[in-house]
């Protein structure tokens, strides 16, 4: 089969395409034909060999075996299931989450049955319901485990237009909490569509000195810290953010000391909740915002791209093409040449 592979790490440049030995399932696994993957910031981290203590993972001066092919969301066609296997049978259209494993980026993909896998809704295509995975669930994670979200709370979402934020926006509405949204001024448009209440535009103003206190600060992007953050939350509000090791250290001083507190976790085991993401999809309640897709063969585009810094919402690869795509993504897609977003 074709992947795109990475052999050092460095700039997106060092990713080509290869051809590689198809995966062999176990008696517990299933193989996916991948219709549909995504490039991430965390991929793109990854791919860079960033931050230095993921290399534990990753590999300390070259990527592992087994880490060489990058992708944690995928969408595709069920086309093996192995003899243990009852969830799944051949020609099930899913989607899921690779976890640390990755190796999404890649026609042929493994997965263990009982694994972050899902029926796909029906009533999206590979490329969205790909988009959907990762944002998402971990916007569901954060907001509805960790934070314990409920009506009338207010919420800032620092990154709003990203592939986290703008699930955040819409799941924190869908909870009843007024939204507050934080991001650059191109992006204010699209995050008031998502159903923001109010946009920060951050190149204009600091979320921090508007005088108005949040019981939930939701940084999806790693671009705050709680210090800064704080004087934002109410005597009793949590800040929250999807990246940093110092925020493991905040949870316990927070949690001594009293008063706001920093809440952190992983979102990595996400069986319950794509069953969950798949029925606020089919039912229209979350919209899922693709920015640029591209095929596999042009995935080094893909990834400078992300490394940019102007994606919005997601970057999707396609393994197969879908005649109908276009028509149902909300920014523009399309490969290298696409326009960047205004």
């Amino acid at each position: 089969m074709r992947a795109a592979v990475y052999r050092r790490f460095g700039p997106p440049e060092v990713l080509a395409l290869e051809q590689v030995p198809d995966p062999v399932a176990g008696p517990k696994d299933v193989l996916v034909a991948v219709r549909a993957t995504t490039v991430t910031s965390a991929e793109a981290a990854m791919r860079r060999g960033e931050p230095i203590w993921g290399r534990v993972i990753l590999g300390f001066v070259r990527p592992r075996q087994r880490m060489r092919t990058l992708g944690i969301e995928f969408a595709g066609v069920v086309t093996h299931v192995g003899e243990a296997v009852r969830e799944f049978a051949v020609g099930d259209e899913v989607f899921g989450f690779t976890g640390f494993a990755i190796g999404a980026n890649a026609e042929i993909l493994r997965m263990p049955a009982q694994g972050s896998i899902a029926r796909k809704p029906v009533s999206v295509s590979f490329a969205e319901a790909a988009a959907v995975v990762d944002g998402a669930s971990t916007a569901l994670y954060f907001l509805r485990d960790k934070a314990r979200l409920h009506a009338g709370q207010k919420v800032l979402v620092i990154g709003a237009s990203g592939s986290i934020g703008t699930y955040a926006i819409q799941l924190a509405r869908h909870f009843g909490a007024e939204v507050t949204g934080v991001c650059s001024t191109s992006n204010v448009e699209l995050v008031t569509s998502l159903g923001a209440h109010h946009v920060v535009d951050y190149t204009r103003a600091d979320f921090a000195a508007q005088g108005v206190r949040y019981d939930v600060i939701f940084d999806t992007v790693g671009r705050s810290h709680f210090r800064h953050g704080r004087a934002a939350l109410t005597e009793h509000g949590c800040y929250m953010a999807t990246t940093g090791l110092a925020n493991y250290l905040w949870v316990a001083w927070t949690r001594l000391r009293g008063g706001p507190r920093v809440l952190a976790g992983m979102s990595v085991d996400k069986r319950a909740a794509l069953p969950c993401i798949a029925r606020l999809v089919e039912n229209g309640e979350l919209r899922i915002v693709i920015d640029r897709v591209y095929p596999l063969e042009e995935i080094v585009e893909a990834h400078r791209y992300v490394d940019s810094g102007r994606k919005r919402g997601n970057v999707v690869i396609t393994l197969a093409p879908e005649p109908d795509l276009g028509e149902r993504v909300d920014a523009p897609t399309g490969g290298a040449s696409s326009p960047p977003p205004t």
